[in-house]
């Protein structure tokens, strides 16, 4: 199989296993106990917490707040944030954030929280000033995403943050994809709040973390025993917590090799693309996740080519993997103002750290097959 879906998850990296192997079944104790056992695993916890903070450039390893996954860690930033500035707290954001942060939003609404969705520009991507306007003195917290699950499209996250200053309103970026290839520190985004999941760049599913600032309070959604310091409740997924942050280390590590290698393979595979395909059209050819390449094949529906590509082994997607399967138009593309069948004709292809620059070749002659097999 050419796994071309590497947005939605990517393979593990082998740091992470080799990280995570003494916590599956030598050190199995709950960090939140007292035995030595249990202290193993707190000590564990705590260093990764450490390693974590020094990675994003923290002020203090409390300031991490390790979660489910960047779902949570995205509900946490934006109804902890809107929750704790009391019932009416608003919350600012954009159309083409990812469902965890637009359904959070829907659900503060029926709460009595008033919600505004900034638009975007052609090429997805959300004006500063706009964001800024949109604040009023009632707003909680301000929502934006580093870069664009489905597109690739990076958003000006610091020129949000500057727009912001002095405003006195938490503002939080979504960077789930932003880490896998551009640098995410607390400097170079001005956020207060940022998520992060781990199975993006090469770490386990089902964990992830929250920065939080100190002094951003924030109305837990997770409730229970009180774990992060009451932030987030449950017991610690120690060899994920660990496991996550070995692969942020590799991932930083390995920023420039990836980089190098993911822009030639896209490179080769739209350069034969737009020359063999009539009228193919490279959403967000400017200002995108250098592993991102949305590309629209006018007159081909986009589950029909995936049905097609699946079998010839290339997976690729349509959409937000999180839609269970179901191809829609996507919220995204809509907000970018493309017609319904535009985005219809739309697929993403994704490149990960195990790709290869001859990888864009391979993927580009198999697409062009796939076309060729359509009637």
């Amino acid at each position: 199989m050419l796994y071309l879906d590497h947005a939605a998850t990517t393979v593990m990296r082998p740091e992470t296993r080799e990280a995570m192997a003494p916590f599956l079944d030598e050190v199995y104790g709950n960090p939140s106990g007292v035995h030595g056992t249990s202290r193993r695993a707190k000590t564990a916890l705590e260093q990764a917490r450490e390693q974590a903070a020094a990675l994003l450039g923290a002020a203090h390893p409390l300031e991490i707040v390790f979660t489910g996954g960047g779902t949570e860690a995205d509900n946490l930033a934006v109804a902890g944030a809107a929750l704790a500035g009391g019932r009416r707290g608003g919350v600012v954001t954009t159309a083409i954030e990812h469902e965890a942060v637009l359904a959070t939003a829907r659900f503060l609404e029926g709460l009595g929280c008033p919600v505004t969705r900034v638009g975007v520009d052609r090429d997805g991507i959300v004006d500063p000033d706009g964001i800024a306007a949109a604040v009023t003195d009632g707003t909680a917290v301000v929502s934006v995403m580093a870069a664009n699950n489905e597109t690739g499209a990076r958003q000006p996250v610091p020129e949000v943050a500057a727009a912001l200053a002095g405003r006195g309103v938490p503002f939080h970026t979504d960077a789930v994809q932003a880490f896998v290839s551009e640098e995410v520190t607390v400097t170079s985004t001005g956020a207060d709040l940022i998520s992060l999941a781990a199975h993006k760049f090469g770490g386990p599913k089902g964990v992830g973390l929250l920065y939080v600032r100190d002094g951003i309070a924030l109305e837990p959604v997770v409730h229970g025993g009180g774990q992060e310091l009451g932030r987030r409740s449950g017991t610690h997924n120690v060899a994920g917590i660990v496991g996550m942050v070995a692969a942020m280390e590799a991932t930083v590590a390995d920023r420039d090799r990836f980089r190098r290698d993911v822009a030639a393979a896209r490179e080769r595979f739209e350069g034969r693309l737009g020359v063999a395909v009539p009228g193919l059209e490279v959403h967000v050819p400017d200002h995108r996740l250098v592993q991102h390449s949305h590309l629209r094949f006018p007159g081909v529906p986009a589950e029909t080519l995936l049905i097609r590509l699946d079998r010839r082994e290339v997976a690729a997607a349509a959409g937000s993997a999180c839609h269970s399967g179901a191809v829609t138009v996507s919220h995204v593309l809509a907000a970018m103002g493309f017609d319904e069948d535009a985005a219809a004709e739309s697929v993403r292809f994704t490149f990960g750290w195990i790709t290869v620059p001859t990888d864009g070749d391979i993927a580009a002659a198999r697409v062009l097959a796939a076309l060729e097999d359509l009637p």
